[in-house]
């Protein structure tokens, strides 16, 4: 028998360190800041670091968790990828269609064909990140890098003027949930929801690059409510699993130490005790 869906609230500590977690396009690729000085990253940006982790079944990463999950590729491809093919799409019932795609069934879709009403495939997603919003201003540096020019002929070396743009250091909290009245729709299963899970932890130091070294998931809270359509307010979990600097730590803080954790843990424990018998205690996905 499939398990039920439930709601659940989470919310992930991304913790970045001279690396740009998200750059701007309209800002030469600058990390993204809001008008307040705190850095931001998008849903989307989050979201195809998961799908990519998926979409490459060569990797030990997704052998290992399809083996012990026992998972068929076949029903976890990825629709938002370079290698969909639009024509075969529209071939598709949308029970096939859903059948193959874990992102559409995850995170929702939005594929029209606006010749035939049977084709268009707009689902709302059970799953939504919310944005991660870094929880003080952060500082950008920027640097110009130089490099080997190897395949130029006329040139000994490159120069990248103030290419290297990095944040110094920000603690992003990045809101998700899981809307579970949308599963009827979308079709996405329990099993869905563990990959998901199981992938949090990875998203970031499996698809670390040049420009973002240092991006880390330092703890990434869940709580499952006790029936579908929710029983704890998610404003109050987010609050209590959202950390605090140390008292006598002034301004922007410079690293993880500037941050409260035994009152985080403390939070986390108190927490559990208002929400029993609504819903499950505190698991942090990244102890998966």
């Amino acid at each position: 028998m499939e398990q039920i869906l439930k709601r659940g609230t989470g919310v992930l500590l991304i913790d970045v360190t001279n690396s740009n977690p998200n750059g701007d396009p309209d800002m030469d690729s600058d990390p993204r800041i809001r008008q307040d000085g705190r850095g931001e990253i998008s849903p989307v940006s989050f979201k195809r670091k998961i799908r990519n982790l998926i979409e490459d079944k060569s990797t030990e990463l997704w052998k290992d968790i399809a083996a012990e999950m026992n998972l068929s590729e076949a029903a976890f491809g990825i629709l938002e990828s370079k290698d969909t093919k639009r024509s075969e799409i529209k071939e598709m019932t949308q029970e096939e269609f859903l059948s193959r795609y874990w992102d559409a069934r995850v995170f929702g879709s939005t594929f029209l064909d606006e010749k035939r009403e049977d084709k268009s495939f707009i689902t709302t997603g059970v799953v939504q990140f919310g944005l991660g919003v870094s929880l003080d201003p952060v500082q950008i540096e920027r640097m110009t890098t130089t490099k080997v020019m190897a395949v130029a002929e006329d040139k000994g070396k490159g120069m990248a003027p103030l290419a290297f743009r990095i944040v110094s250091y920000g603690l992003y909290i990045m809101p998700f949930f899981i809307n579970a009245t949308a599963a009827a729709k979308t079709h996405c299963t329990a099993k869905d929801i563990e990959l998901l899970f199981r992938l949090i932890p990875y998203a970031y130091p499996e698809t670390a690059s040049y420009i973002r070294p240092q991006v880390f998931i330092r703890h990434a809270f869940y709580v499952e409510h006790g029936k579908a359509r929710g029983t704890v307010n998610d404003f109050h979990i987010i609050e209590a699993l959202t950390p605090r600097k140390i008292n006598d730590v002034q301004g922007p803080a410079a690293s993880w130490k500037d941050y409260d954790e035994s009152a985080l843990m403390k939070n986390v424990e108190n927490l559990n005790k208002q929400i029993e018998g609504k819903a499950s205690p505190v698991k942090d996905l990244v102890m998966f």
